[in-house]
């Protein structure tokens, strides 16, 4: 089972983005599930960290693990607002279509 937990702020920009695990829809390597989140999680962190005003700091540590924490400036929060969605849309969809092998939170985040 794929976990993904994301945090998203107030105004819905996403902040973070936890993911971990292994669908097991398929054999290694040839496993659709793992392969969308794979694809829609890595081009998010490399689009997001080519874009002036967002910074990126992530990583995929192993196999089944990727993480990503987001901060922002005014100039990037328009696109970090589609780009995040876009993720965020995308990955409900994988989790809708196979969720015995795919589950995402959204979280907001509090401000004390």
């Amino acid at each position: 089972m794929i976990k993904i937990d994301a945090i998203v702020d107030s105004e819905g920009l996403l902040k973070s983005c936890n993911v971990a695990g292994h669908a097991q829809a398929g054999p290694k390597g040839h496993d659709i599930v793992c392969a969308a989140v794979s694809a829609l999680t890595m081009t998010s962190v490399r689009v997001l960290s080519n874009r002036a005003g967002i910074r990126v700091q992530g990583g995929a540590p192993k196999r089944g693990i990727l993480w990503m924490k987001i901060e922002y400036t005014p100039e990037g929060k328009d696109f970090l607002f589609a780009a995040g969605t876009f993720l965020l849309e995308g990955l409900k969809s994988v989790s809708e279509d196979y969720p015995d092998h795919c589950k995402i939170s959204i979280f907001i985040e509090r401000r004390n």
